[in-house]
């Protein structure tokens, strides 16, 4: 283990298991409760509103009073801050109430009259045809590979909803201050998108607004654009109000009304000769909902992925986020690749069996290595270690000899299963983000007294970097950890780094820190104060990405990861019982073995939730019928034996001492493994294409049998 990995005790656990950490809920003080009025229909036309007499001290806030631009500034910035004349889906927020007493606020909400023109709403994706994005790209010759074919395969795969089930409900706050300017803080992953958004609703420059992330429970996506939306809404009810106003969301109206992983329908053609995959021709289509928010990035990794691990050398591929009258989806650890990682997977499995071939050694036979072209015309710069990674799951779990022995006939109420899948993960910001967009900054602080604290912005959501960041720090100076520290990010102290999303900020800002302290560590100078300053800048090995073409380098480097889950299904209950799930993660050096563990430990459970329990059903009037933990079914310790995780390392020469993103990776595969064990022991003949596949779903599927 290299000394950087070795574990120490996180510097945000204390507060947190005492309690003395700070959320958004906690402030006390004058300060206003702010509830949302709400659309009650998927689409019409706000024809009035009849708002009570108010109570002196009570406000309504509505898109009249939004002082700047009433669209929030996401990608296309088209969502409102308050709805425009016509709402778009249920729950679509129309004004805020809000004021001392939350009581009082919700009575006022209740007496509100709203007269609507109900307008016919779109729910079904197969019915959409309005691309909020609409991609394409491709390589090779498919015509010709077709032609030459020995066999053509096209099969559907469909994908849905999951919630990202954060502990902390979505919270933000606004306070006006005393200079004028307005000071927003809340549970959130990206102080910098929050700060534009604000500062265009507001129609004040960036100096009129300051953004800090307080302690955030939680995060998984839902709170890389969300808190932009709420924090507007906000900001302009506390401009209004001229008090601070907070609006915490309670469960039910968390999972109903906030962004959602993308549902998906995925159609692809594969061409097969002499048991090599010579052409794959995919459509992929995304449930973008009602606004566009950040469909457009959740699409391009979505539709880099489709290929998988595969080596293509012709491909197309198409990828479109088609609009429908439903709460718009977001961002969600995995970022698009889960759906289309999961549709590639399965379709290779049923390939295989149609073949006669055993479905692991189909996948070897095809997978990709080092110095092969990737779907995008760039090249695998460094080890795919996947093969070596398949061995060790198959030492732990016995893979190949069950893969080979569930596939024979069962019979008997209890069947068993066994899945493999494997796939990457594109470890930064897709494309030229990075050097086009972000160009992230960081700077460390040194103090008189040999203190040197971390200025960057990225957000501490439970994945560890007030902990990392510093060890990075405190490594390269040669120092105590103690002496090095990471508050949570203000935009008034701290210097953009960048999102924190794209498994990027220990991989691309953690090395900049690095960078920094070895700066700072030339210039050190006892009892001075000094600051230094680190750039980012693209590797030079890199082959340029253009998005218009999908062409070159989508990410300088990827995680990589096997998954295998082992199941016995219940014929009578349809109940399934995960007997072992095991997986192999390499995101390069780990900068601490427990934190890390944690991530791969937390992210495959969760993949399995999403394709197993976690389904969201929606009545057809647009409305989401699961709206708490009661019928939306996220795992429980009770549901999953112990996960058994295990860390290869192939080192990033770019990264922290050779660190590579790790926290989407785990989540990715888990579908694949899943969804192939449960079939396995339903038997042949049974071919699924779609997830989640929950009790319910197995019993549907056992009805077909004769």
């Amino acid at each position: 283990m290299e000394k950087i990995s070795k574990s120490v005790v996180k510097k945000d656990h204390l507060p947190k298991i005492t309690g003395r950490s700070c959320y958004v809920g906690d402030y006390t003080g004058n300060i206003l409760t702010g509830k949302l009025l709400r659309s009650k229909y998927a689409r019409a036309k706000v024809l009035s509103v009849k708002v009570p007499e108010l109570p002196e001290g009570y406000f309504y806030v509505d898109r009249n009073d939004v002082p700047g631009d009433n669209n929030v500034n996401i990608v296309m910035d088209d969502t409102p801050v308050y709805a425009n004349e016509i709402v778009e889906y249920v729950g679509e927020p129309i004004a805020m109430v809000c004021g001392p007493d939350e009581a009082v606020v919700r009575d006022i909400l209740a007496k509100i009259e709203v007269e609507y023109e109900e307008l016919e709403p779109l729910l079904d994706l197969r019915k959409a045809t309005h691309a909020h994005f609409d991609y394409e790209y491709g390589k090779g010759d498919l015509e010709k590979a077709y032609a030459e074919a020995d066999k053509v395969y096209v099969e559907e795969f469909e994908t849905g909803y999951q919630d990202q089930a954060y502990i902390e409900c979505q919270g933000m706050m606004a306070e006006p201050e005393a200079d004028g300017r307005m000071f927003v803080h809340g549970s959130m992953q990206c102080a910098y998108y929050v700060h534009g958004a604000v500062a265009r609703a507001l129609g004040c420059g960036p100096s009129g607004v300051h953004v800090l992330q307080d302690v955030t429970g939680g995060g998984f996506g839902g709170k890389e654009a969300f808190p932009s939306i709420l924090g507007c809404q906000v900001a302009v009810a506390a401009y209004k109000a001229k008090q601070p106003v907070r609006c915490v969301f309670d469960r039910h109206e968390d999972l109903e009304f906030t962004s959602k992983r993308h549902p998906s329908l995925n159609t692809y053609k594969i061409a097969v000769k002499d048991g090599k995959v010579t052409a794959m021709d995919i459509d992929v289509k995304f449930n973008g909902g009602a606004y566009t928010t950040l469909s457009a990035v959740v699409l391009q990794r979505g539709i880099i992925a489709a290929s998988g691990v595969y080596n293509v050398p012709n491909l197309h591929v198409r990828g479109r986020a088609l609009k429908t009258n439903s709460t718009p989806s977001g961002a969600y650890r995995g970022f698009g690749a889960p759906q289309t990682f999961f549709s590639v997977e399965m379709f290779m499995n049923h390939i295989a069996q149609d073949l006669g071939k055993d479905s692991i050694d189909f996948k070897l036979d095809n997978v990709v290595k080092q110095g092969d072209g990737t779907s995008t015309s760039g090249i695998y710069h460094f080890p795919v270690p996947l093969v070596d990674m398949l061995n060790e799951v198959n030492e732990k779990t016995d893979l190949f000899r069950k893969h080979k022995e569930y596939s024979k006939p069962q019979t008997g109420r209890y069947r068993k299963g066994i899945g493999m899948s494997w796939y990457f993960h594109g470890a930064g910001f897709t494309g030229s983000g990075e050097r086009d967009h972000i160009k992230a900054v960081a700077k460390l602080h040194k103090y008189p007294d040999g203190s040197v604290e971390v200025l960057a912005c990225n957000g501490e959501i439970g994945q560890g970097l007030r902990t990392t960041f510093p060890k990075i720090v405190a490594n390269e100076l040669n120092i105590p950890l103690e002496k090095v520290y990471y508050n949570h990010p203000d935009t008034a102290r701290v210097p953009d780094s960048g999102p924190t999303v794209a498994s990027r900020s220990l991989m691309v800002v953690g090395e900049l820190l690095r960078r920094a302290a070895i700066k700072l560590r030339d210039v050190w100078v006892d009892g001075e104060d000094q600051i230094v300053t680190e750039n980012f800048k693209e590797p030079d090995f890199m082959i340029p990405f253009y998005i218009d073409k999908f062409h070159g380098d989508a990410y300088p480097t990827y995680a990589w990861a096997v998954n295998a889950i082992e199941v016995e299904v219940d014929t009578y209950t349809g109940l399934t019982k995960i007997v072992d799930a095991t997986g192999s993660f390499d995101v390069g050096t780990p900068i601490d073995w427990n934190i890390v563990m944690g991530q791969m430990e937390g992210g495959f459970l969760q993949g399995i939730g999403y394709t197993s329990t976690e389904k969201i059903y929606y009545d057809d009037k647009g409305r989401m019928r699961n709206t708490s933990f009661s019928d939306y079914l996220i795992p429980t310790s009770k549901d999953v034996v112990n996960l058994n995780c295990m860390l290869h390392v192939e080192k990033y020469p770019n990264g922290p001492y050779g660190a590579k993103g790790a926290g989407e990776l785990p989540l990715v595969g888990a579908p694949g493994a899943f969804v192939e064990a449960v079939e396995m022991a339903l038997g042949a003949g049974h071919k699924i294409n779609h997830m989640p596949f929950n009790a319910e779903e197995v019993m549907k599927e056992l009805s077909k049998e004769v």
